[in-house]
């Protein structure tokens, strides 16, 4: 198989290694163990993640833990900066209102345009040993993806696509309820097309999330949640997207808020 050139790679690709040093601070017992207890969190590989606090436009792969004091106090001085207000109703939501899926052509977004359409792009910027169909520098045939969500590696082929799925961190339904229903058609193809906003997860995993907020849902894997948190707040402030208070003030707890 054929692999892209890294010369023609519109991203960097530099390798991130992030150690994890203390479990995260859990928001609540449902979240927890079956039993309720908090518990240490398994050493789990991170892959060649990049912390969400160095990667603001979403361009490095994956999603590593934040862990040290310095780190968590700035994720929650990011948080504080979302403003907050009730979801409105999710009526005329539908898919299309944000542009055919894994669209090329969303402009304003790193990736935009150059050749290969979103999803691709999105494995091949987290996934390792790729390799892409024969003639082809786009798309991707099979990979081993570190999954953020549950902390284990996956080995991915095409033929079992839905075995990894591509997860709006803040969820098109979620955005629609909290304003993006009267965006323009271009800033809504935009926040369905950004990096930023966009991870290769376990498939089932995903699709248990829907289109829960952080209050509701967080990845079964502790030590990211703080990370998770600051990429959902992340989008939202660069989308000027408020969310609920009780979404923010998960998205404090497990950053120790």
């Amino acid at each position: 198989m054929s692999r892209r050139p890294a010369t023609r790679k519109p991203w960097s690709r530099s390798m991130l290694a992030w150690a994890a040093a203390a479990s995260l601070v859990v928001g609540c017992d449902a979240f927890e163990g079956g039993d309720g207890s908090s518990g240490a969190a398994p050493e789990v590989s991170e892959g060649r993640a990049a912390s969400p606090l160095q990667n603001a436009d979403g361009t490095e792969p994956g999603l590593a833990s934040v862990t040290s004091e310095e780190d968590r106090g700035e994720a929650r001085r990011l948080i504080e900066k979302l403003a907050v207000k009730g979801r409105g109703p999710k009526t005329g939501y539908e898919r299309d209102e944000f542009g055919y899926a894994w669209m090329d052509t969303a402009d304003g977004v790193p990736l935009a345009r150059n050749g290969c359409d979103t999803r691709n792009d999105l494995m091949n910027r987290d996934g390792q040993d790729v390799h892409f169909r024969s003639g082809s520098d786009c798309v991707v045939m099979s990979m081993t993806l570190h999954d953020p969500y549950t902390g284990k590696d996956i080995d991915w082929k095409k033929q079992n696509a839905m075995a990894v799925q591509i997860d709006h961190v803040v969820p098109l339904s979620y955005s629609w309820q909290m304003g993006s229903s009267r965006w323009t058609e271009d800033r809504r193809e935009q926040l369905a097309n950004d990096p930023l906003n966009l991870l290769p997860v376990d498939g089932p995993t995903n699709s248990a999330k829907r289109d829960s907020g952080p209050a509701s849902w967080l990845p079964p894997n502790k030590r990211i949640r703080c990370s998770y948190a600051v990429r959902f707040a992340q989008v939202a402030l660069k989308y000027d997207m408020p969310v609920t208070a009780a979404d923010k003030g998960m998205m404090l707890t497990q950053c120790g808020g």
